[in-house]
């Protein structure tokens, strides 16, 4: 059965590839995540020790504090780096410098692309 509005009037989709770049950023928020889950464990422990006497356990607990602290700083940065890199990823099947006033447009290297005002 066929009719003006039968089948589907979208193209191919394109063969989408995985960027290295990405692909090494979430590896390094997978391994961050993990050692910030090790070191709060860690710390949990020392200071479950200091709590029982053992004065050098304080500095244990304070620097697996604060290297859970780094790693967790550090993870959300590169989250917030690959959340960047997807949003400005370019839109398939758009060439640069059509005739679509595209010669119009301002592209900054945050990715940002705008109008120019006249």
């Amino acid at each position: 059965m066929g009719g003006k509005r039968a089948g589907s009037r979208r193209g191919p989709r394109p063969k989408q590839r995985i960027s290295p770049a990405l692909l090494g950023l979430a590896l390094g928020v997978t391994l961050l995540v993990v050692a910030w889950g090790y070191l709060v464990f860690a710390a949990i422990d020392f200071g479950a020790e200091a709590r029982g006497g053992r004065g050098e356990a304080w500095w244990f607990l304070a620097l697996a504090s604060m290297g859970a602290v780094a790693c967790l700083f550090a993870g959300l940065m590169m989250v917030a780096r690959i959340l960047r890199l997807l949003a400005s990823a370019p839109v398939a099947g758009t060439t640069p410098g059509a005739d679509d006033g595209a010669g119009d447009s301002v592209s900054t290297p945050e990715g940002y692309v705008g109008r120019r005002v006249r």
